[in-house]
């Protein structure tokens, strides 16, 4: 079930197939400069095959998607976006890098057909270990490192993911990815696990879905995700939506994204989010109960003064309307 497969995945690991998601890899030497006028964050500090979670915004301040971008030692960027935002994250790359082009730079971009396993939970890494001559040990948290899984070669294999346990996820070859799936399945540490359990993982470890969470009408900062601007890059006020995002770093924002847990029934997505008079605040955006707490966790946005932890609020059940 749900329940046992994510439960399993915080006790054990779990094998999940994300190879729905945009792999792209940005090539030439003016690589940083073209991603670094889309997201947030410092890619030019990146060192040799670390990554980093970043933003895509637009001129409004909003959130188009978030990514992951790796600075790779084989002189390219690898980039993990959203396969809900699929189109949208193509097109506005390939707009860039061909008006980067018509001003000489040199920039290109290519979609990698790939497939993606995630490979999460305590044991994720003792079970790669034994189907890889490296040592994970040294393959610290949003670093990556291309090598032999399982037999398989050409593996891009980068500790992170997103469940709020330690793993990996591996950009294999398409030829290469059901032997590789199938090694992995041999250890009984592993079982397969699906999207409702991905979605609960990340919700209990507060991440956000992009389209439930975060969208275009929020900002980084509204999104808690203020962390995800680069120092350089706030100071220097040169990504999308700059003159709107870093003034609210100063506080001048209307509301926030927060955690929930409550009693009862458990909170749903468009929930009103209410104060303790009754006022309608705000709306929750993601919930479910939590396997791990035996709680109800949500999260939703609430004004700034309701944000602080500790907060007494009332979610009303849209099922008793």
């Amino acid at each position: 079930s749900h329940t046992d497969s994510h439960l399993h995945t915080r006790q054990h690991c779990s094998l999940f197939d994300v190879s729905h998601m945009l792999q792209t890899k940005i090539l030439g030497s003016d690589r940083v400069k073209l991603m670094e006028s889309l997201v947030v964050g410092d890619i030019a500090e990146l060192r040799p095959n670390q990554g980093t979670l970043s933003l895509f915004t637009n001129e409004a301040g909003g959130i188009l998607d978030d990514l992951i971008v790796t600075n790779t030692s084989e002189g390219h960027l690898y980039v993990v976006s959203n396969a809900g935002c699929w189109e949208k994250d193509l097109a506005l790359m390939q707009d860039k890098v061909r008006e980067l082009q018509n001003q000489g730079r040199d920039v290109g971009l290519e979609v990698l057909d790939n497939a993606l396993l995630a490979l999460q939970g305590p044991t994720a890494a003792q079970v790669l270990q034994a189907g890889v001559a490296d040592d994970l040990r040294k393959l610290p948290f949003m670093t990556s490192a291309v090598m032999e899984v399982f037999g398989v070669s050409g593996c891009r294999v980068t500790r992170c993911g997103y469940t709020g346990e330690d793993g990996v996820e591996i950009s294999v070859p398409v030829a290469g990815a059901v032997h590789l799936a199938t090694a992995i399945l041999k250890n009984p540490e592993v079982k397969l696990a699906g999207l409702a359990a991905r979605d609960s993982l990340r919700l209990e470890a507060g991440l956000c879905l992009y389209g439930n969470d975060i969208d275009e009408h929020t900002t980084p900062v509204e999104g808690s995700l203020s962390w995800t601007l680069g120092k350089r890059r706030r100071a220097a006020m040169d990504f999308p939506g700059a003159k709107v995002i870093v003034p609210q770093l100063k506080g001048r924002v209307q509301r926030r994204r927060v955690g929930l847990m409550c009693e009862g029934a458990p909170m749903r997505a468009h929930s009103p989010i209410l104060n303790m008079e009754g006022t309608k605040i705000g709306t929750v955006t993601s919930g479910c109960p939590s396997p791990s707490l035996k709680k109800n966790v949500a999260m939703g946005y609430v004004p700034c003064e309701y944000s602080r932890p500790g907060t007494m609020l009332l979610v009303e059940d849209p099922a008793s309307e």
